[in-house]
């Protein structure tokens, strides 16, 4: 097998996963709800013959003779090795299961969705259970030396281990408990002005803007709504987001428009001769994180962010802002408070919604929880960590949509996100001179170079691990989080 053969072979399955991603994009935006049935059997169908054309005998035997051609360079090299990687790891999913899971998430996707309109987990707890059986046997089938909950971590963080993951959250619980314990027994800030009135089409409009300002193509791309906020990528000359609109909750939409569009510039920085390789690929989610939780909380939280767009954001609700001045506006958006739904809860107390549901999952996994007992769990972990009674199942259990995907092992991603992005912004500022002051001015373009340049560009050249030395001269450290949020914070509240 040659390595042009090798690389059509390869598109040719992206082409299949990127019709399988149109499929799930128009099934969050645009499917009458009749049409479920129907999509699940359409997914579940290319499903397989993207399976089959990456797991055949065949292309195995011709990946194993390419990786010993030494006359290939060392991207080409990496292809191949990390292609290798991929197969192995698939082959050990035969096509049966690959399609009943295919099925089981479809099922799950839309039991959620009628769960969320009831706001009643029983409708979504059955195909749920199913979906958690088939993920046991998951695990089984792909093998793992200490904990099964690791085997699935793999497909989105490369290398991250319980083991590993419970001691980072053993100092995440201890160290970001004590600091917002200090913040407790300060004041609060007042942001009542966030959630009054705000019109529906004057927030999508200044959302479209945040997003332009990021440097976002819209050439390369579109924003649409959605229930839950999520970007896709077809190839990085088509790359979408959505966003949620809520007439009273400013945050909702600004900051879902800002994360988004993080990670959808990571997709259009990826190199578009390597589509369909490894190397146009992303490192691994947590370094996917990184990059939105950079954009939403690292600049978009920032004062020197607000600096430039506030006064815009003052014209166009003039009733609901004209009287809050900038500080008073940056205080607000960065109020530390107990909440009950992930995406819109602080800095500090995101990191415990992580926790909950990294510690449910394990469980759920480990066979130590049922699903049917699930819903009590949730809502005991949140009087127990985040001390707040949880009202019903849209503000606990059903809140997020990864488990109607089957994303079990995503969560932590979005913890070690945060703590990359706290360390490659601190570097990112010490190779830029006056960046801030160039985010105050508007200009967002000597980060996103910056960006483009040590993140986008490497695709999975490098794993989480190895780009974080690469790129800060050291591995990932919760320090750069724990001074970012002790100094931002600190001014904020006179600690």
């Amino acid at each position: 097998m040659k390595y042009s053969e090798y690389k059509e072979h390869l598109r040719k399955i992206a082409d299949l996963e990127t019709a399988i991603a149109v499929l799930h994009w128009d099934k969050e935006v645009n499917l009458p709800i009749h049409g479920a049935g129907p999509r699940s059997q359409q997914i579940a169908t290319l499903s397989g013959m993207a399976h089959e054309m990456g797991t055949s005998e065949k292309f195995g035997q011709q990946l194993q003779a390419l990786s010993e051609d030494q006359s290939l360079s060392k991207e080409e090299q990496k292809n191949v090795a990390l292609t290798l990687k991929d197969y192995t790891r698939k082959k050990k999913l035969d096509l049966e299961f690959v399609l009943a899971m295919s099925k089981a998430t479809s099922a799950a996707y839309h039991s959620w969705r009628k769960a969320r309109e009831e706001n009643n987990f029983d409708p979504f707890q059955e195909p749920l259970a199913g979906l958690i059986e088939l993920k046991k046997q998951e695990t089984d089938k792909l093998g793992y030396e200490e904990h099964p909950y690791d085997a699935l971590m793999e497909y989105f963080e490369p290398g991250a281990r319980v083991a590993d993951i419970d001691i980072l959250f053993k100092d995440v619980k201890s160290q970001l408990t004590l600091l917002a314990a200090k913040i407790r027994e300060k004041s609060n800030i007042d942001n009542e002005f966030l959630y009054q009135k705000y019109p529906y089409q004057k927030q999508w409009d200044f959302g479209l803007e945040l997003l332009k300002n990021m440097g976002y193509d819209f050439d390369r791309g579109r924003q649409d709504v959605s229930p839950h906020p999520f970007t896709i990528s077809f190839s990085p000359m088509d790359v979408r987001v959505t966003t949620h609109v809520d007439e009273n909750n400013l945050s909702s939409m600004a900051w879902s428009c800002i994360h988004e569009g993080g990670h959808a510039l990571y997709e259009q920085g990826l190199n578009i001769e390597n589509f369909g390789l490894p190397l146009g690929q992303a490192t691994s989610l947590g370094i996917h994180e990184s990059q939105s939780r950079l954009w939403e909380n690292n600049v978009g939280r920032s004062r020197f962010y607000w600096s430039a767009h506030y006064s815009s954001l003052q014209k166009i609700f003039p009733d609901q802002l004209s009287s809050i001045n900038l500080d008073q506006f940056y205080q607000g958006i960065n109020k530390i408070e107990p909440s009950l739904i992930r995406i819109e809860s602080d800095e500090l107390h995101y990191h415990l919604h992580i926790l909950i549901r990294y510690e449910l999952e394990k469980a759920l996994i480990e066979g130590n929880l049922k699903v049917s007992e699930l819903r009590e769990a949730w809502n005991a972990k949140y009087k127990e960590y985040l001390d707040v009674e949880v009202p019903d199942d849209n503000h606990g259990v059903i809140q997020d949509i990864h488990w109607a995907h089957g994303s079990i092992g995503y969560f932590p991603t979005y913890s070690l996100g945060s703590f990359y992005a706290a360390q490659f912004f601190e570097k990112a500022k010490s190779d830029i001179p006056g960046l801030e002051n160039q985010i105050a001015q508007g200009d967002n373009k000597a980060l996103l170079d910056w960006l483009r340049k040590n993140i986008h560009q490497h695709g999975r050249m490098y794993t989480a691990n190895e780009l974080c030395e690469k790129v800060c001269g050291e591995p990932l450290s919760l320090k750069y989080f724990m001074d970012y949020a002790e100094q931002k914070f600190g001014e904020i509240y006179h600690l």
